[in-house]
């Protein structure tokens, strides 16, 4: 059984060393500190603006990373109400409740939606339940439905034995590490589709 994460903290930037409180019990498996700070080191560390999209957020601590370290806004989406109450208490104490919106929705339903409001996202956070069938849905949706600015980066969190595709529709991997041994992050980067000109 994995450790139980009592206390996590923001790593870098504007709220860095704030404290901020998992989701309680054992429904939400959260990224622990050092992985998180590995993760916005071979993406970041810091952004210039920016709209980021956390799907599964849990405690909300990758969503709000980003926003410490220059993102403008965060969409939190996450299904078990444990984990938008923790959201949303963690924004409040990071003081970045203005520069978010948090959904409790499934993944597959936050998509369409995000879809029907025509929004784009430079920065996707992935960290799912760990099925490869779900991670591969996701990234395919996030593709057909445009909802990746140009060179948008897509961060997977997942278990050592899951193989991720080097390529998923427009999306390319550009970066795979591997944590203590069983947690893999996996980076995919977006190149939009050439359009073709008409004669």
């Amino acid at each position: 059984m994995d450790k139980v994460v009592r206390e996590m903290r923001i790593i870098a930037g504007e709220c860095k060393g704030r404290h901020i409180k998992p989701v309680p019990g054992m429904s939400t498996r959260p990224t622990t500190d050092k992985v998180r700070e590995s993760i916005y080191n071979m993406i970041g560390p810091f952004f210039d603006g920016g709209q980021a999209l956390d799907l599964y957020g849990g405690s909300g601590a990758l969503g709000i990373e980003a926003l410490s370290r220059g993102m403008s806004k965060c969409i939190f989406v996450d299904r078990d109400s444990k984990a938008i109450e923790t959201i949303k208490w963690n924004l409040e104490q990071t003081k970045f409740t203005g520069s978010a919106e948090v959904f409790r929705n499934d993944s597959k339903r936050a998509l369409k939606a995000l879809n029907k409001r025509e929004m784009t996202f430079s920065l996707v956070l992935l960290d799912p339940p760990y099925h490869k069938e779900q991670i591969l849905y996701d990234l395919e949706k996030l593709c057909t439905f445009e909802l990746l600015e140009d060179n948008a980066t897509v961060v997977v969190e997942h278990k050592k034995e899951v193989t991720l595709p080097e390529s998923v529709s427009e999306l390319q991997m550009t970066r795979q590490e591997t944590y203590s041994g069983k947690t893999t992050i996996s980076i995919y980067t977006y190149e939009q589709p050439a359009v073709e000109k008409e004669d």
